[in-house]
């Protein structure tokens, strides 16, 4: 392990994954990784928040990590991996708080269209059901990451500057980046001593994206368990 992501989700942590397996500090696991093979990571996750020391068979062959949950467990993986550095991502507070409250905020809390469906797909899906509750316990149950009672944009931004605060105060300096993504290639390129890329600095995961990906997540489970359904009888 060579670099671990204290930053939040919604910080440009899609962008930073892409950015450093550019860079060849990857492979990068990414909240995407839980994505792609629920089953395992959600269960394998889970006991990690239960105590269970994991690291090697959630982050074999890992060599960064950015958003949640690795960024959850920074304090954690700064110990297994002493030689680690440790990036944290930040942005404007404002719009931090605005992309949290469209994407993860709603997914589990809100009622428009995304949650919903989402909830719809939890009916029928089971591991998705496990997926949504590993989230909860992660952002907002006793061990949680904000506070299940006041979710509002102010308590949300407190709750963004008491982390970034309490990473910067426990990283010794000398290991620690903070940045945001608009600054690009340089200051990651000089924190982590390797050559800027010639090409672009890349730039992914918006918050329709998010969205997109739940609803299509959705639409998808479902459709599959109407086409299982039994034909209605025709009196």
């Amino acid at each position: 392990m060579q670099l671990i992501g204290a930053g939040l989700p919604r910080t440009g942590t899609l962008t930073q994954k892409v950015a450093l397996e550019q860079l060849g500090v990857g492979p990068c696991y990414h909240w995407v990784n839980v994505l792609a093979d629920l089953d395992r990571e959600v269960e394998l996750w889970n006991r990690a928040m239960d105590g269970e020391t994991l690291w090697d068979e959630l982050l074999d062959g890992v060599r960064s990590t950015a958003d949640w949950p690795g960024g959850y467990f920074y304090r954690e993986l700064m110990e297994a991996y002493p030689d680690a550095k440790v990036l944290l991502s930040v942005r404007d507070a404002q719009s931090w708080e605005r992309s949290f409250r469209d994407t993860i905020w709603m997914m589990c809390k809100g009622l428009e269209l995304m949650p919903l469906l989402s909830k719809a797909r939890a009916e029928i899906d089971p591991t998705w059901r496990s997926y949504l509750d590993f989230v909860d316990r992660m952002f907002w149950g006793p061990e949680g990451t904000f506070s299940d009672e006041d979710t509002s944009p102010a308590m949300l931004i407190k709750q963004m500057t008491r982390h970034n605060e309490q990473v910067m105060s426990v990283v010794p300096a000398e290991r620690l980046l903070v940045w945001d993504v608009t600054q690009g290639w340089e200051p990651l390129c000089t924190f982590l001593e390797v050559d800027v890329p010639d090409e672009p600095f890349p730039h992914v995961n918006d918050s329709g994206t998010f969205i997109e990906r739940v609803i299509g997540g959705a639409f998808n489970a479902l459709d599959g368990w109407r086409a299982s359904q039994p034909a209605p009888e025709v009196p």
